[in-house]
């Protein structure tokens, strides 16, 4: 599935993506890694979220998520990723069919983070947007 694709995936939204700019200063409660940065691109159908992920200047990452929460707050793991751990990942996770709208329709109240050992809270985030 190329960026540029656009598909109708059974949610009424035409298969639009949703994107997220990861940063440390973005990670809730913090600290996250100050030089951390990175990217995802989200791809939702009926019932499978799929992630394209890649982060830079953080240790080897351990752990990635997509998290159920507003920007500036912490909320519950909703969908678990591959980690990133040589930089990049790629994974797809089947997931309700209520959960996949959701994201699909409000990105804003979820959001994706990067774990690694130097920081298990989270070393970098970014909220998901259209």
């Amino acid at each position: 599935m190329g960026l540029g694709l656009d598909l109708d995936l059974g949610l009424g939204l035409g298969g639009q993506h949703r994107y997220a700019q990861l940063t440390g200063q973005a990670e809730v409660p913090g600290p996250g890694d100050p030089d951390g940065r990175g990217h995802a691109v989200v791809w939702v159908t009926s019932g499978k979220v799929c992630v394209s992920l890649t982060v830079r200047k953080i240790q080897t990452a351990s752990a990635a998520h997509i998290h159920r929460g507003t920007a500036g707050t912490a909320g519950p793991v909703v969908v678990d990723l591959a980690a990133p751990s040589d930089g990049t990942s790629y994974s797809c996770t089947r997931v309700d069919r209520g959960l996949a709208r959701e994201v699909a329709r409000t990105p804003a109240q979820f959001y994706v983070n990067v774990h690694n050992a130097e920081h298990p809270a989270g070393a970098v985030r970014g909220q998901l947007h259209r």
